[in-house]
């Protein structure tokens, strides 16, 4: 199933955010040393970074066994959580992606985001990114603020109704499980960005047709030959 492209409309680009835009393990690494060192500094302690990530890297549950491993007095795994669901991350865009929304932006192609997660996380990771500047406020969607999922579809919905007339949208994004269901059934252009070694939850495309993407893309910037070119050719 390949959506046909226009040459008659205007193009628009919706981006997922996590392991589309950056990679989450890079989220992941931040907080938790940020967790890292609040617990050395105010248990005197050392070598929590490498610990936290020894669990991780083994697929353990990392605050159940960090609290397991050490006295922590009072802290819990909700107070863990919400350091890290709350922390201001160190991340950054690659080069690669920058060259690419810059490449759009110059292009005067709108381009917006729609991304599933909890709302101050989510904005913090924009805000750490540098990236709001290429958005309208009212085109970027985070599932909590919005009250709605990707696999509900109703900010896809939103999108159509807005834009669908006179636009060819794109959506970019990474999970079969959940990216490409509303936006094939809308018409739109779907792409995935390939897994380069680094994505936090695996690529399953043994999904059902109608979630597969129509296309994909090994590197970020093989989306301006797409949209210029209409072709990987």
């Amino acid at each position: 199933m390949t959506a046909k492209l226009s040459f008659m409309k205007d193009k628009v680009v919706f981006f997922d955010l996590d392991d589309t835009l950056y990679h989450e393990v890079d989220f992941l690494k931040s907080a938790y040393r940020e967790i890292a060192s609040f617990i050395e500094t105010n248990y005197h302690l050392q070598g929590i970074y490498a610990e936290m990530m020894g669990y991780w890297q083994a697929s353990e549950n990392v605050f159940q066994c960090l609290l397991a491993s050490h006295s922590l007095h009072d802290l819990t795994i909700q107070d863990l959580l919400l350091h890290y669901r709350a922390h201001v991350p160190q991340i950054t865009l690659s080069i690669e992606t920058q060259h690419t929304l810059e490449h759009l932006h110059a292009k005067g192609i709108r381009m917006g985001l729609i991304t599933d997660g909890r709302t101050l996380t989510q904005q913090n990771k924009i805000a750490a990114l540098g990236i709001k500047k290429y958005f309208e406020e009212q085109d970027i969607y985070i599932s909590e603020a919005f009250g709605s999922e990707k696999t509900e579809g109703k900010s896809f919905q939103d999108v159509q109704q807005r834009y669908g007339e006179n636009s060819e949208i794109f959506y970019v994004g990474d999970n079969p499980k959940k990216d490409f269901a509303w936006p094939n059934a809308l018409g739109w252009i779907t792409i995935c960005l390939l897994d380069d070694g680094q994505n936090i939850h695996s690529q399953q495309f043994n999904v059902d047709e109608s979630c597969l993407p129509q296309y994909k893309i090994h590197h970020i910037e093989d989306l301006c030959k797409l949209i210029d070119e209409n072709s990987f050719d």
